[in-house]
């Protein structure tokens, strides 16, 4: 199964030209920041209400991306908000995107070619070689929003979190998206700490929108 990074790194990859979407860097670094928050919540490492996150167990995953995002929350000296630790994640979650997409190529998900473009800088292309896990992710996603079905823990976290990063357009057709609405709204508020964490990414996204110098 898919981590929360991965499958927002997979969300994003552009079908066609297999390349992430132009957005800020520290924007990227807040969606990845708040995707590994919810994977070390789903592995019972931290909790959270909408105040306050407490790490209630710091033993290492095993997994490089998850381990360095649960050492720094350890480390925190000062009680942190789930917004500051968004924050304070997203500061050192530069390297998390390539990490992501490594290990979806090690895992036959994305083929990477070196490409140039016109200006002749040198920038990584990831097409899709099997395209199974992103047409998964977007089906699940689709199938929960658009139906009255009972979602899984799982899928209303990610909900949250793609709700948060305005990348729902990337789900669903633009006709759907409207009426959808009151459905994700609803989902959203079943999970607190996908709501909490999602809130935060929403909340900083638009600081670095309306305030580009701002620095996290």
């Amino acid at each position: 199964m898919l981590s929360f990074v991965e499958e927002i790194v997979l969300l994003m990859l552009d079908d066609d030209t297999g390349r992430l979407p132009d957005l800020p860097l520290a924007s990227m670094e807040t969606v990845l920041a708040g995707a590994a928050l919810m994977d070390l919540a789903l592995r019972d490492r931290i909790d959270t209400d909408l105040e306050r996150l407490t790490v209630i167990d710091p033993a290492p995953l095993g997994d490089d991306i998850l381990d360095d995002a649960l050492h720094r929350l350890a480390a925190a000296e000062n009680v942190l908000t789930v917004p500051a630790a968004v924050e304070a994640l997203a500061t050192h979650a530069d390297p998390y995107c390539d990490q992501a997409l490594a290990r979806l190529v090690a895992g036959g998900i994305l083929r990477e070619d070196n490409g140039r473009f016109l200006w002749m800088f040198q920038r990584r292309r990831y097409p899709v070689v099997d395209d199974r896990e992103q047409r998964e992710v977007r089906e699940r996603l689709r199938r929960v929003v658009l139906t009255d079905e009972i979602p899984d823990p799982r899928d209303v976290v990610m909900i949250c979190l793609v709700d948060a990063c305005g990348l729902f357009g990337h789900v669903l057709d633009a006709e759907e998206q409207g009426p959808a609405r009151p459905r994700i709204e609803q989902l959203r508020r079943m999970d607190l700490i996908g709501q909490a964490v999602g809130t935060a990414v929403a909340q900083i996204g638009f600081t670095i929108r309306h305030n580009p110098s701002a620095v996290f």
